[in-house]
């Protein structure tokens, strides 16, 4: 629906903030891969305690880069209606910043590297309690809501570049991520992927 007008409208400025967002997520992925950790622990030996921290640094600073350079530069919106915006903040943006709040807190700890600072190597579990019993990716979840819904109150076109590369990387994302588990976990994901929808939990099936 947007793509003929979008594309009038991008400068340069634009097509460098669509591959300064390619670029992160692609760098964001690779420093998370089983074969790039195993070369930084060979490389690093004991230090190596330390590599989920600074990757959580590293990703926190370039993001912040990113946006920076994205606000930086005037861009043209795509909508102008207030009824949309005050929609999008009640239906998206809420519900997928709770969403993600729920998710962030509950493995706080995990993701950040403050725990393997003290733990090394932690065990994983395959998370079904609390909100993983609606959806296997509430954290993805939330964060597209909360994105889109930020996109439709602020729907400029650097938004949507932002949201539409983030969108298509979190999609790659959750079908890489599912085939770990499923050598992970094996058996035991299977049944949980029959028993739990991806990202949209099923509302007709709800206890």
């Amino acid at each position: 629906m947007f793509l003929p007008f979008v594309k009038n409208k991008l400068d340069l400025n634009h097509w460098i903030l669509f591959f300064l967002w390619i670029f992160y997520c692609v760098i964001h992925s690779t420093l998370a891969t089983a074969k790039v950790k195993s070369i930084f622990e060979k490389a690093s030996g004991k230090f190596f305690r330390y590599y989920r921290l600074a990757y959580t640094i590293f990703a926190a600073v370039t993001l912040l880069l990113i946006l920076y350079f994205q606000y930086s530069f005037a861009s043209p919106a795509l909508i102008n209606q207030s009824t949309i915006k005050y929609i999008s903040f009640v239906i998206f943006v809420l519900p997928g910043l709770i969403i993600m709040m729920i998710s962030i807190l509950k493995y706080f700890k995990l993701l950040s590297g403050v725990r393997s600072l003290f733990e090394g190597n932690l065990p994983t579990e395959l998370q079904k309690k609390g909100i993983h019993r609606y959806v296997r990716h509430p954290l993805y979840s939330g964060t597209l809501l909360f994105i889109w819904g930020l996109f439709f109150i602020f729907p400029m076109v650097n938004n949507l570049i932002a949201v539409g590369v983030i969108t298509g990387y979190v999609l790659i994302g959750i079908r890489l991520e599912e085939k770990k588990l499923l050598i992970e976990f094996g058996n035991l994901y299977k049944d949980y992927i029959s028993e739990v929808p991806m990202l949209i939990p099923d509302f007709t099936d709800l206890k």
